[in-house]
């Protein structure tokens, strides 16, 4: 398959992905929710709709392809071996569809939690164009590649580079994302960031954690903006958690503040636990000085916009590695 041959797949899958009575498609979202709790409807379907509005744009796939002059028109013979993540619905595709779009066969190692929706994506690329059957590979053990990229926390990054690291890698361990507030912002870009903080249960690496606010800070609008996802209670995964965290606060004598249904404490961690956001307070014009080797994005005025963590473009990549670059310069 040629560059453009790939693209244009590509594009045709998005068009399936956006078909409403696409049958197959929606049985797979059934099945994944059956099979993983934690995969809410709505979350897969923001999940599809994100990669269809952002990743499979014939435009946005040209232009985004055009950067890269290394990429190779032919197919290569190079293997990569791909190790996903299955915190949220599909956040392994990008790494399928930058292999696949530099040329390479795809190793795919899926995540236990997300295999249904991967193994849709893969069956529907290959009905739409059998050549990509010779490019896709579903192992469990990823042995003879030429290249990985892994995902995982921190425990398993440190085995993918004991595995990998003798060969071109990407690993990626555990980041998560914050917010900068200065007290300015409106009840929409309040409501914009609970979004940021409570879509996928707030499990994406991209999904804020914890905030800053200025000294004096009042929480009342943002608590109020949280209550969009109160609902999340009558999820039995996300109220265990909840209980649990309300618990450890309670017995532990600990200020918090509560929405209903997300629970706020004032904590140095960035790293929040499901049903948690942490918080820290900061001197009006005095940037907080951030452990960036722990972050993935940072939304605030002079940031990243109120809502957009999880509407990444394609050059948007995890931890701030162009994965294109890597790939096409194999």
């Amino acid at each position: 398959m040629n560059l453009q041959a790939r693209i244009k797949g590509f594009v045709a899958l998005g068009q399936q992905l956006s078909d409403p009575n696409n049958t197959l498609l929606n049985e797979a979202k059934l099945e994944a929710y059956r099979q993983n709790a934690w995969f809410l409807p709505e979350f897969i379907d923001q999940a599809i709709l994100q990669i269809n509005e952002q990743f499979l744009q014939q435009k946005a796939l040209e232009a985004w392809t055009a950067s890269y002059p290394s990429i190779s028109n032919e197919a290569t013979n190079l293997k990569v071996g791909i190790v996903m993540a299955g915190n949220i619905p599909l956040v392994g595709f990008h790494d399928l569809l930058s292999t696949l779009i530099a040329g390479h066969t795809a190793i795919v190692k899926r995540s236990s939690k997300d295999q249904v929706l991967m193994d849709f994506i893969i069956k529907s690329l290959i009905d739409i164009d059998p050549k990509f059957e010779a490019q896709i590979s579903v192992q469990e053990q990823l042995k003879n590649c030429d290249a990985y990229i892994a995902t995982g926390g921190n425990t398993a990054g440190n085995y993918f580079e004991y595995y990998f690291g003798k060969f071109p890698h990407i690993i990626r361990k555990n980041k998560t994302s914050i917010a900068i507030l200065d007290g300015s912002e409106t009840l929409s870009e309040l409501a914009a960031l609970a979004d940021d903080c409570m879509l996928y249960y707030g499990m994406g690496c991209r999904n804020v954690t914890q905030i800053w606010v200025p000294e004096g800070y009042d929480f009342i609008p943002f608590l109020n903006a949280l209550k969009k996802y109160n609902y999340l209670l009558d999820q039995h995964k996300y109220k265990h958690n909840y209980d649990y965290q309300l618990a450890l606060l309670m017995m532990g004598k600990k200020l918090y503040m509560d929405s209903g249904g997300v629970l706020m404490s004032e904590n140095p961690s960035p790293f929040a636990a499901i049903s948690q956001i942490h918080y820290q307070q900061y001197k009006l014009g005095a940037m907080p000085k951030l452990n960036m080797d722990e972050i993935q994005c940072v939304v605030g005025k002079n940031q990243l916009p109120f809502g957009s963590l999880q509407k990444p473009l394609l050059a948007q990549y995890a931890d701030g590695v162009d994965s294109l670059a890597f790939l096409s310069g194999l």
